[in-house]
C-alpha cells in the first residue's frame, strides 16, 4: 500500500481520463492520494474527487504564484472548507521566486495569512518553495509555524535545510526529481532525513520520474520514487512503503 501525499488529480491534464488514472493507481499498489487545490478552479475539484472517492483526500490553500488575486473574502472561503471531513491539511501554500506574477511581499502577506488560519483551524500546512528555501524557513519561524507542523513538499532544499524544518514539526517529501541522473542534492537529502519523516509524491502531472520524465506524471510512478529511496538507502522497498505510508496516515490524522 502507498501514499501519494501530493497529486494534482484536479488539473485540466487529468479530466478525460482521471477514472483509468485513478485505477492504474491502485494497479500499482497506490491506495490513498491527497488532491491539492490551490485556487477557484482547482479546490473545488479536489473536493469532488475527494468526495467521490473512500481513499483520496483533499486540501485546500492559495498557491503562491496567484497570490496577487487573494482577497479577504478567500481567507474566509478557505477557513470554511478546513471543516469538510475529507480536507486534511492547508496548502499548498508559500513562496514561488521563479514565476514573476505576484510580488515578493504580497506573495509574504498571504503565506502569512494562511499560516495563521491554519493555527485557528488546527491544520497542518502544505508548503510551496521555489528558489525561495531561506525565506520560507524565515517566515515560518517567524510564524511559530511548529504549532501545527507541514510537509515540505517537493523538497528542493539543500541537506543542511532539512534540520530546521525538522525542528518546526515539517515532514520531508520527496518526489520524482530524486530519480534524475544529476539531482545529486536531492540524493543526499533522501539519504539523510530520518525515516519517521520522510514522505513521498508525484506532484502528478509534473515532474514525472525517470524513465517518464518528459510525459505527463500520474500517482502510479510514486512507487519509483520510493524504489529509488530505498536503493539509496540501502533498505528493503516493501519495508519503505510501509514506513511511507504509515507517515502519511499520521500527518493526515486518516485513521
Amino acid at each position: 500500500m502507498l501514499f501519494d501525499t501530493h497529486v494534482h488529480l484536479n488539473a485540466r491534464q487529468f479530466s478525460e481520463d482521471r477514472d483509468e488514472v485513478i485505477k492504474r493507481a491502485h494497479d500499482n499498489g497506490v491506495t490513498r492520494m491527497t488532491v491539492v487545490g490551490f485556487d477557484d478552479e482547482t479546490i473545488p475539484i479536489a473536493i469532488d474527487i475527494a468526495e467521490e472517492y473512500e481513499n483520496i483526500y483533499a486540501t485546500v490553500g492559495w498557491h503562491p504564484v496567484d497570490a496577487i488575486s487573494f482577497t479577504e473574502e478567500k481567507l474566509q472561503w478557505l477557513e470554511s472548507l478546513a471543516s469538510h471531513p475529507k480536507v486534511v491539511a492547508l496548502g499548498e501554500m508559500g513562496l514561488d521566486y521563479y514565476w514573476d506574477t505576484s510580488p515578493k511581499d504580497v506573495q509574504e502577506k498571504v503565506f502569512r495569512q494562511q499560516i495563521r488560519l491554519a493555527k485557528k483551524v488546527n491544520m497542518p500546512i502544505i508548503i510551496h518553495n521555489r528558489e525561495a528555501t531561506r525565506d520560507i524557513i524565515k517566515v515560518l519561524q517567524e510564524e511559530k509555524a511548529e504549532t501545527v507542523g507541514g510537509i515540505m513538499h517537493c523538497f528542493s532544499g539543500t541537506v543542511q535545510d532539512v534540520a530546521p524544518c525538522l525542528d518546526m514539526n515539517f515532514y520531508i517529501s520527496i518526489a520524482g526529481p530524486v530519480t534524475f541522473k544529476n539531482a545529486h542534492e536531492i540524493k543526499e537529502v533522501a539519504k539523510s532525513v530520518p525515516l519517521d519523516k520522510l514522505l513521498v509524491e508525484t506532484d502528478a502531472p509534473y515532474l514525472a520520474p525517470h524513465p517518464h520524465r518528459g510525459k505527463r506524471n500520474e500517482p502510479a510512478h510514486v512507487r519509483l520514487v520510493v524504489e529509488k529511496i530505498a536503493e539509496l538507502r540501502n533498505i528493503d522497498e516493501q519495508e519503505l512503503f510501509e514506513i511511507t505510508t504509515e507517515n502519511a496516515l499520521k500527518f493526515f490524522n486518516i485513521k
